[in-house]
């Protein structure tokens, strides 16, 4: 079942890095930083990949994902897990290359969007609620 994520993680989110984490088949994690993560609705975020083939085949494997996003000047962060699917075409799709087309430094075109439905999303900030599932 698919998690909310509030407005105030929806905003949090925005502009910031995050950190994806997949696993191939013989179990060896893989993590990758993607500049292009975004809240897609309240139960759903996406990355474009420009360039993660070990990322694309561990997904391909197994859809299991985590992604952390984090504000260092802060010191606050979410975790999402969920479920990936990858999209190769289609209105999703052409809408993330388009935007790409506007970043500030020429980027290739996504071999694919992650769409990952958020299953579970845990606090990562210092305190009394580091690691609490929150949604």
């Amino acid at each position: 079942m698919a998690s909310k994520i509030s407005k105030e993680v929806q905003e949090f989110v925005k502009g910031k890095l995050g950190w994806v984490a997949t696993v191939n088949p013989d179990g060896m994690p893989n993590v990758t930083p993607k500049g292009t993560i975004q809240v897609l609705d309240e139960h759903t975020i996406i990355f474009a990949d420009l360039f993660s083939v070990k990322t694309r085949d561990n997904l391909r494997n197994n859809p299991n994902i985590a992604v952390t996003v984090v504000d260092l000047n802060k010191f606050t962060g979410y975790q999402f897990k969920g479920k990936a699917e990858l999209i190769d075409t289609g209105p999703l799709y052409d809408k993330v290359k388009e935007d790409l087309k506007k970043a500030p430094t020429p980027l290739p075109e996504p071999r694919y969007v992650a769409k990952i439905t958020v299953e579970e999303i845990y606090d990562q900030s210092p305190g009394p609620n580091a690691g609490k599932k929150i949604g």
